[in-house]
């Protein structure tokens, strides 16, 4: 993660923080924010949005991912993640759920696609997509 400057991933970890606030989370009551960063260092929201039909419900991640490559923008270099209960102040890490990771694998390089799971701008931890998704199911195995 040596080419991503640490204000600009300040400002990802803040986008994140934001994005979190348009969830729309009636059932679980707990909103996740997300900030998928491309090559060329545009930066894309996502939330998660629930539905009552459970498998309806999008991530975060995947909805920032989807919004990307539904304008043709596939050149992605890391995404943060932050989740809580929808008025907590003290966050934890929040990993991406399988779905997610699935969907990553299918359009990221594991071993240089980043994800930061931020409890903050200052508090981050930071992971290659191969360091979260092991075995991964891809093109290749079809």
């Amino acid at each position: 993660m040596e080419n991503i400057k640490t204000d600009d991933l300040k400002i990802a970890i803040k986008k994140a923080f934001e994005a979190r606030k348009f969830s729309y989370v009636p059932y679980s009551n707990f909103s996740v924010g997300a900030c998928l960063v491309l090559d060329n260092n545009e930066m894309i929201m996502g939330s998660n949005i629930e539905n009552s039909s459970f498998g309806a419900t999008n991530c975060a991640e995947r909805t920032a991912i989807f919004k990307a490559i539904s304008d043709g923008k596939y050149n992605f270099r890391y995404i943060v993640i932050v989740g809580g209960k929808k008025d907590c102040v003290d966050f934890d890490y929040c990993p991406p759920c399988g779905i997610c990771r699935q969907v990553m694998t299918e359009f990221c390089d594991p071993n240089n696609f980043y994800i930061v799971l931020a409890k903050s701008v200052d508090d981050y931890i930071i992971y290659t997509l191969k360091d979260l998704l092991f075995l991964t199911f891809t093109k290749s195995n079809m």
